[in-house]
């Protein structure tokens, strides 16, 4: 059965451009009209002496308590535009109001319907797609995460404040929890008291899991020596309790240098069976040769490990990398992980946008002059590294405040959520240094950040280079960071218009009403001074039109 739609396209022409000649005309009626009207008082002005009537009749016979009445109805009305107002900007992040005049009046007054969902998503054929219903607001492992033992804790004992919320640690377990247990079938006793430790919520509860993990470890491997097996199944038993070591030098290990010696004891032990576990250990050694200066030795390990497991790529080390390359200084490196990793179908990230900027801003930022730029203009390198900033603005607007230090940093918390504050605390946090070790870079994106959102089309929401920002980021950013960090919200909601306008015609519709509640004599007075002012320039208007073209004579044809 074919579509009525389509079966007859003469009449679904026909349509289309009746409602294009009204829309056209729409304009034109209401400007004809509003001349008939000024048409229509002008005849009557004179024979229904509207001018007498208006100042003698109408305001004479005006007491003060139609006044008072007036001002008061003004007030409760206004007053229950703005509370209506309000409350549908709260929900729905628009003005009322202003919703329906461009999604209803503009269109019949011949405007551009409202298009944000429509043409973001264009097929071939130019049809509208939907837009694929992705999880906007994923969170994800923070690659450069801290030691909890070596590096939170210490910030708690100088403190007194806890950096990671509770969110953020039982993610960090549930992360755990399925990235270092095999098979769940074969679950061994010391699996089991793991797999609890992880969930446990006291750090000291957790780490006694782990001494209970390893002590059932070595009974079970002095078992095996009594039976003559220990050399066959040493490895598979004792690779059961790396993750144990993996949780002292997590969460025990009170420096770095602690914690490496307990890493690589983990990794002496690993039989090889667990691929995540073996990743995980290998990484968390390169990184601390990253922090105790041993940076090659870093670079070589992350490297090593990506060649060695490419499908890893979801682990992000090359963030790590790039980190570790910066401070080489190796910006010819640097350049070339980018070029493999910025690209269009992986997913983007603060670490890859900012960076990209760095490298472009470092090639002019020496030099870089605003007056000067804005006498003689950009040039091709400095229009480059505009660009880049405003595509790493654009993909996380957060991130400026804390490399120009507008905004105090925190430690960055195990999880991210990329475009929001939390990915921002974590680049900034590592790759501050990288930005005030260029010289003039700082400056270059102090003079062009704030551009980026000159160039994002209304509403901010729609986006430019990227996808419309997601709205949720501030929900999960709050349960991400620590409750003594003001987390930083963009878009910000500014209030529209007709809120602003509401509140002001609230105030001052109240204070009229109080005033001529308490003077209501006066206000009658200057009321009636008001409206004669106001009626002023149509009776001025009148008397002009009067000794040209008299309204009697006009009075004098419609009796004919």
């Amino acid at each position: 059965m074919e579509d009525s739609t389509g079966s007859n396209p003469q009449s679904l022409g026909f349509t289309d451009k009746l409602k294009s000649w009204l829309s056209w005309s729409w304009t034109y009626v209401c400007f004809i009209w509003f001349g008939m009207v000024l048409i229509m008082i002008y005849v009557l002005w004179s024979p229904l002496k509207l001018q007498e009537t208006l100042t003698s009749v109408f305001l004479n016979t005006l007491t003060p308590k139609f006044y008072v009445a007036l001002t008061g109805t003004s007030s409760l009305i206004s007053g229950l535009i703005l509370i209506f107002e309000w409350w549908y900007f709260r929900k729905y992040g628009t003005s009322f109001i202003e919703q329906v005049s461009v999604s209803h009046l503009r269109p019949l007054l011949g405007g551009v319907e409202n298009s944000s969902t429509t043409g973001l998503f264009s097929s071939v054929n130019g049809d509208a797609e939907p837009r694929p219903s992705v999880s906007e607001c994923k969170v994800w492992r923070n690659p450069l995460n801290l030691f909890r033992g070596a590096e939170y804790n210490r910030y708690t004992w100088v403190t007194g404040k806890e950096p990671l919320t509770y969110y953020d640690m039982n993610l960090s377990a549930q992360d755990h929890q399925t990235f270092f247990t095999g098979d769940t079938q074969q679950l061994r006793p010391e699996d089991a008291v793991m797999q609890k430790a992880w969930r446990e919520r006291n750090p000291q509860a957790r780490i006694r899991a782990a001494y209970q993990a390893i002590e059932m470890n070595h009974d079970i491997c002095s078992l095996l020596i009594i039976h003559s097996l220990y050399l066959i199944l040493l490895c598979v038993f004792m690779c059961r309790c790396a993750a144990a070591y993996v949780l002292l030098a997590e969460e025990e290990a009170t420096t770095i240098t602690e914690a490496e010696r307990l890493f690589k004891k983990s990794l002496r032990i690993h039989a090889g069976k667990d691929i995540n576990l073996l990743v995980y250990i290998k990484r968390r050694l390169a990184m601390c040769a990253r922090k105790l200066g041993r940076i090659k030795e870093a670079v070589k390990m992350m490297r090593d490990l990506m060649k060695e497991f490419p499908l890893l790529g979801m682990l992000n080390i090359h963030e790590n990398l790039l980190e570790a390359l910066l401070e080489l200084q190796a910006y010819a490196d640097v350049q070339a992980v980018l070029a493999k990793y910025d690209d269009i179908s992986l997913p983007k990230s603060a670490t890859i946008c900012y960076t990209s900027a760095l490298l472009k801003a470092r090639a002019v930022s020496d030099k870089f002059s605003p007056e000067a730029a804005s006498r003689r203009g950009l040039s091709t390198a400095e229009m480059n590294a505009v660009e880049a900033i405003h595509r790493a603005v654009e993909f996380n607007p957060h991130v400026p405040k804390y490399l120009l230090e507008m905004k105090s940093l925190i430690l960055p918390p195990e999880h991210i959520l990329k475009r929001g504050d939390s990915e921002a605390v974590a680049y900034a946090f590592f790759h501050l240094q990288h930005w005030k070790r260029a010289e003039g870079a700082l400056n270059l994106l102090h003079c062009t950040w704030e551009g980026t959102f000159r160039i994002i089309p209304y509403p901010l929401e729609k986006g430019h280079l990227f996808y419309p920002y997601p709205g949720c980021t501030e929900t999960a950013d709050r349960e991400l960071l620590p409750s003594f960090h003001e987390v930083s919200v963009y878009p910000k909601k500014e209030l529209p218009f007709f809120i602003l306008f509401t509140a002001g015609l609230c105030s001052f519709t109240a204070m009229l009403a109080m005033l001529t509640h308490q003077f209501p004599e006066l206000m009658g007075v200057f009321a009636k001074a008001f409206f004669s002012t106001l009626f002023a320039p149509l009776g001025f208007f009148a008397d002009k039109m009067e000794s040209f073209m008299p309204s009697s004579f006009w009075h004098q044809l419609t009796q004919i």
